[in-house]
Order: C-alpha cells, then structure tokens, then sequence
C-alpha cells in the first residue's frame, strides 16, 4: 500500500535497512508497528489511562450526550421566554436652536433649512401582561418620547401608549394592543441566591433577540453613584446598551429582572466587563401596580434628616464602629415622631436589614409604599431599643409662598433621586412665575438651592422646617448650570 505524505519535511539522512524495513511494514499494517517499535525504542514507564468512551461528532456541533448523559440546552425554556421580549422604538423631535432663524427675515430667505430633528433610540422590554397589552420597560428607554413603537419577536410592529413612569427607580409600563402576544409574568426575585444561574434577553447594539448568561454576583447592591433608589441585583450576564429594559429570566424561565444598567469606568466602547444591574422583580411590581392604577409612584417617609457616623461619634454614642444612620432632626407631625424617634438616634437596622449609613436608610425608606411598617433597631445612649414607624406621605412640591414670602412665585421639588446618588443635596426650582417676587430676586426654573441662611437642610421637607420661622434675612446658596452662587434675597 501507497502512502502520500500530507506535509512537506526536511530531507534527513538515510537510516540503516532494517529500520526501514520495519517502518515500511508499521505503514503497511496501519500504524500499530510503528507504535510498539516507538515503545520500545523509548521504554517510557507511564500508566495507561482508563478507557474513554468518546462520542462520534460532525465538526463544528456538541454531542447529544456524553457518558450516557444528556447535555443541558437552554433552548426550550428560551422558545416559552423569548416571544415576550420586545424592542422599544422611541421617536423624539428636537427644536435646532439657531439664533439667526428668530429672525423673520431670514426665514424667508432660507425656508427650507430644517428647523427640528428627529432623535431615535432602541431598547427593550417585557411583556407581562397579555390580556392587557402591558409592556416593562425602563424609564430613560422612554424619556421625553414623543413617539413609542414595539417590535414582537414576530416582526409585527405595534404603536405602544404611556401609561406611567418613574425616575428614581427608571421603571416604566407602556400598553400595546392585545391580541396574539405572549407574556412572562412578574416572579419572585427573593428567590435569588449569589450564584444562581440567570440569562439576560434584550437588544443590544440593535440585535434583537439576543441571549446571554451568567450568574447572580450579588443581591441588593446599593451605593452606586448616578442611580436612583437602589436594590439591584448584580449579574455578570452580557448587558450592554440597547439591553435597558429587557428580561433577566432564571433558568426555569421566570423574570426575576429588568436589565437597566452595566457598571464600565472605560465606557461601553470598552465592552462588557461582567458588571450588570437588574431591578428585582418584586420591586418592579410594587411601582407596576401604582403605575396601573394612579400613574404615578407615590412614597413613605419617615420625616428625618440624619447623617454619617466618624469613630470619634461612634465612641460618644457607645457604638465600637462607625455603622448606622445618626438622627439629626425629626420633623413634627412625621411618622418618625409618632414613633418616638429622636435626634441623636442611631439607626442601625430596618425591618431586620443593615444600615451601614445615612445614605443606605434613605435608599431603604424610599422603597416603602406609604402605610409600609418599619421595625427600627436604634441605639439610644449606648442602649439598643426597637420603635415601630408607619410611613407617611411627605409632599413632593411645594409653592415658595408657603415657605417664606419672599420666595413667591416660585415653586420647590425635591431632587431627583439619581443627583442624591451623586452626593448633591438640597431642592430644585421647578418653576418661576414671570415678573414675580421670586423671579425679581433673581431665582430660575432648574436652579438647584443646596443652603440657606435659615439652616441646614437635604430635602425638601427640611427646607420647609429651617423656614418654619422666617429669618430677617434670607440668603440662599444656588447652583445653575456649572456655577455657583448667592442670592440674598429682599
């Protein structure tokens, strides 16, 4: 038999007859000589491995089984998941700002230069309800949309109506027309251990209908900068824009998340570096439900203000670390005062969960509906006690009039929760009635106040308390823009 080399060697030297004699003969019985001649040419002493059982395979596909069991495919619980998840389209037009086309005369000269845009941006989102045509998107998906339009996994295309949002925990629920749609409910996030499997669904970069995976990295994560009321769960399943809004499913198909955000300091041109968020599922029915029935999210307060521990304070307070939320003011009539709440409190748990600072038992309070009970666990002058709190509503706005009179015509917000995040504190000037005594002092709509001369303060509630007597002279710190300045006002 004739063998064809498959490669091409260096000429070597000719080696003695026998040699190759018996070379010639391994080719002619298929290898097995040259194999014992090699053996014994080496005399190597090594074990010989247990027998393998290795499965026929075509090039380029994974054996259907292997010693006897069947490989695991995400495939069937992705053919129940995958018809639920949608692309969100959002349309907005956008005014050109250009200060010669104020000017009627230039545009008749130039009528056709285009005076608006058009921004378009894709994300994704989840259908959970069927019957009712309700998709679960995320609220910057949405932001400031004129237009909104959905993509089935079945390439229909369906105008898609507003029906509620809220910032501070970016969820949204829009409704499409019912009608041949499939949905995956809301399931149980508490469920979720570090370590479980997850897989992201959504579109990201555009290509809908991608599939990734991972595992739960962690659950509650907070403290992250930029984000508003935080609770999410950590995952390092590919999430990557265009995935915002879109379905984290364990692996028996239940949503247990909506994607929202992937932590990269080097951008996402860097690409994924395995450091998504999701919003938990029970989160996201809480704001689902007040969405659906009033639309809008409505939280409880407990009516502090409260600050960071340093060790020196933790040893004055009889605490051997630096944990906890100190009280520093209660507000009269707050839920905090019915519960006997007072300043120089120490904060140290909520309904059995850690609180480590101020920050994390704002994040937590503001999670609560209003009604929601809160079992606090508090050090009192170095001994541990529990109060009981029933949240209360505090108002979102409030008009300057019933602040200090000075401040007429304007009207306050409480921030948003995603510039608390970012560590600014104190409230926005949502609006400035034109030619009024706050306008004539010299306050804007969009300015933020971060002090006064009447107090400290973070929010609008403790605005409200420092003004409660009003100070001969009332002196406020403004950020506009990048600048900051005073406005003393007459």
């Amino acid at each position: 038999m004739n063998t064809e080399p498959t490669t091409t060697r260096p000429r070597r030297s000719l080696r003695p007859f026998p040699l190759l004699l018996a070379l010639t003969a391994a080719a002619a019985f298929g290898g097995f000589a040259a194999v014992s001649l090699y053996e014994g040419f080496s005399r190597r002493a090594e074990a010989m491995p247990a027998a393998i059982s290795v499965p026929v395979m075509v090039a380029g596909t994974l054996p259907a089984a292997v010693d006897g069991q069947a490989m695991p495919s995400l495939a069937p619980m992705l053919e129940r998941v995958l018809p639920a998840v949608v692309s969100v389209h959002t349309k907005q037009v956008v005014r050109i700002r250009n200060p010669f086309f104020d000017d009627p005369f230039f545009r008749r000269l130039f009528p056709d230069v285009p005076q608006e845009r058009i921004n378009e941006s894709l994300g994704s989102g989840v259908i959970i309800d069927a019957q009712r045509g309700w998709v679960l998107t995320n609220h910057h998906v949405i932001e400031n949309a004129d237009d909104v339009s959905v993509t089935l996994a079945d390439g229909r295309t369906l105008k898609a109506e507003f029906l509620g949002s809220d910032a501070d925990t970016d969820i949204a629920l829009i409704q499409i027309p019912s009608g041949r749609l499939s949905a995956l409910p809301l399931g149980d996030s508490s469920q979720l251990r570090v370590g479980d499997y997850v897989v992201a669904i959504g579109n990201p970069f555009g290509l809908s209908q991608t599939v990734t995976s991972g595992i739960v990295s962690a659950v509650g994560r907070s403290g992250i900068r930029g984000l508003g009321y935080q609770n999410f769960i950590q995952t390092d399943a590919s999430i990557n824009p265009g995935n915002s809004g879109g379905a984290l499913v364990d692996l028996r198909g239940a949503l247990v998340g909506i994607n929202t955000a992937s932590l990269n300091p080097q951008g996402s041109m860097a690409g994924n570096i395995g450091l998504g968020l999701a919003i938990p599922s029970n989160l996201a029915r809480d704001v689902v439900q007040q969405l659906s029935t009033t639309g809008e999210v409505r939280r409880g307060a407990l009516g502090v203000d409260t600050q960071n521990l340093d060790q020196r304070m933790a040893t004055a307070l009889g605490l051997e670390v630096p944990r906890g939320a100190l009280v520093t003011q209660v507000y009269p009539g707050s839920a905090a005062a019915a519960a006997g709440l007072q300043p120089g409190d120490v904060v140290l748990e909520a309904n059995g969960e850690r609180i480590v600072s101020a920050e994390a038992l704002h994040n937590y309070e503001g999670l609560q509906p209003v009604g929601g009970r809160i079992r606090l666990q508090v050090v009192r002058d170095g001994k541990q006690m529990q109060l009981n709190a029933t949240l209360k509503e505090l108002p979102r706005s409030l008009p300057g009039q019933r602040l200090d009179p000075r401040l007429t015509g304007a009207t306050f917000t409480d921030l948003p929760e995603s510039l608390r995040q970012s560590g600014l504190r104190g409230v926005a000037v949502s609006e400035v009635a034109r030619g009024s005594r706050a306008a004539q002092n010299g306050l804007r709509s969009g300015d933020i106040v971060t002090a006064s001369s009447a107090g400290a303060f973070n929010d609008l509630s403790g605005f409200h308390a420092t003004l409660a007597q009003s100070p001969p002279q009332l002196v406020l710190r403004i950020v506009r823009g990048n600048v900051q300045g005073t406005l003393q006002l007459q």
